[in-house]
């Protein structure tokens, strides 16, 4: 008999109370909201398994896709509400190497140990390594603006230095509107 997973929804009802006791470490709720979400996604996988049965694969492939990153986009936006924007960008970082670095690695690695020559599909070859070259694209392009907005603004800032010795502080209100300006 398979052992089952379902006795983690116990930690549902725990983490809510250790969410409203006051005096617990947000570790101790995270890690105990972790938990929480285990059994909720076997559900969902478990689902989508058998909806993919009655189906066919590509309505299956597509259910599994949305609905197998439902924890990542659960933490996403309990951390975007609680304004951890770099939480969320490093999430989802983790998620595409995950799912496509790790997996791909993994599936190499154990197809090599069990047959010495493998056979690729050249259209899924394709199709696979046009995705990597669209995740580091997703990844790239924003930190390349993101650098060059950061050295624009450290540009600009430098401009309101000083005029004749003193500052000027015409670009307060400006700053502050912002958000960085305490």
């Amino acid at each position: 008999m398979k052992p089952s997973i379902h006795w983690l929804f116990v930690f549902i009802p725990i983490t809510l109370i250790l969410e409203h006791a006051g005096k617990v470490p947000p570790p101790v709720i995270f890690f105990s909201a972790a938990l929480a979400i285990v059994p909720i996604a076997v559900l969902i996988v478990r689902s989508t398994e058998q909806i993919a049965m009655r189906t066919g694969d590509a309505v299956g492939g597509l259910l599994n896709a949305t609905f197998g990153n439902a924890p990542e986009l659960i933490i996403a936006l309990v951390a975007l509400k609680a304004g951890y924007p770099d939480m969320v960008r490093a999430s989802i970082i983790g998620a595409i190497l995950a799912n496509l670095l790790l997996a791909l690695g993994i599936a190499f690695s154990l197809g090599g140990i069990r047959h010495r020559d493998q056979k690729y599909k050249p259209t899924a070859a394709r199709i696979y390594s046009s995705m990597m070259l669209l995740a580091a694209a997703s990844l790239a392009v924003p930190s390349a603006f993101s650098r060059v907005k950061s050295v624009r603004q450290q540009q600009h800032r430098g401009t309101f230095a000083s005029v004749e010795g003193g500052e000027d502080k015409s670009h307060l209100p400006y700053r502050a509107f912002r958000g960085e300006v305490a």
